[in-house]
């Protein structure tokens, strides 16, 4: 069963395969998916809001709104989160004003729960603009997503909104400092494990130099039918192929 967006700002704290237990902040449309990309493995479904800029007349919760429910949820929590990261119904970048959410947020954890990290889980997709990567270096942990090595592959896996490239997403991960790459490797019909695509994304990695590779597949339900969950001796044999490049990889 697929997952309903968030329908709210705060949600969990989750017990993150990759952070622990994390205090996920949604910043998008409440119970709305708005996405750059519509990814035939999203756990929400297909994008309803498909979209690289979010039109003007969908409501967003703004600086003031954050703060509160943040607050309100750290203040009233026993135990720490370990971090507080961006996330939620789609992509948090695509916010209008994603730099003063980082702000925002930043100072909320400093004040109430300075152990705690922040962190974002981003497609990549507006990686490609200066401003954002300033505001992305702004968190501790920047996990970015890149899927694919080859562009008919990521035309039809992750199925970008027109104008987003994978050379130039690419090269933004390049430009962004201790990046975390993520990747979900699925097999069948419409998945991304034939050998050429696999041998294009690691030198793309070669490319970015990321401080770090996660590697995982298909763990909830997701839209297209025609994928299956990647093996374990298959995503052994990726790790195996980053690791020989210098890279450290993880599987999750």
């Amino acid at each position: 069963m697929l997952l309903e967006p968030k329908a709210g700002i705060i949600y969990g704290p989750v017990r993150s395969r990759r952070l622990g237990r994390s205090l996920g902040i949604n910043i998008l449309p409440a119970k709305t998916k708005a996405c750059p990309f519509d990814c035939v493995y999203c756990q929400y479904g297909w994008t309803a809001c498909y979209t690289s800029t979010i039109p003007p007349d969908i409501p967003l919760p703004d600086g003031n709104a954050v703060k509160q429910a943040l607050e309100k949820t750290l203040i009233g929590m026993k135990e720490p989160p370990a971090y507080i990261t961006f996330s939620g119904n789609g992509e948090p970048t695509l916010h209008p004003d994603f730099d003063g959410m980082v702000d925002v947020v930043n100072a909320i954890r400093n004040r109430f729960t300075p152990s705690a990290k922040t962190a974002i889980l981003s497609n990549s997709a507006l990686v490609t603009e200066k401003s954002l990567r300033r505001s992305l270096m702004k968190l501790d942990r920047r996990i970015m997503k890149l899927d694919c090595g080859s562009p008919e592959v990521f035309r039809r896996y992750n199925q970008p909104y027109s104008g987003i490239d994978l050379e130039k997403v690419t090269q933004g991960l390049a430009e962004l400092e201790d990046v975390i790459i993520q990747a979900l490797f699925s097999a069948g019909e419409t998945g991304n494990l034939d050998m050429s695509n696999i041998e294009s994304w690691i030198e793309r990695l070669k490319r970015i130099n990321p401080k770090a590779v996660q590697l995982y597949t298909l763990d909830r339900d997701f839209p297209d039918k025609k994928l299956k969950p990647a093996t374990k001796k298959g995503l052994f044999r990726i790790k195996k192929s980053v690791k020989k490049i210098g890279l450290s990889a993880e599987i999750f």
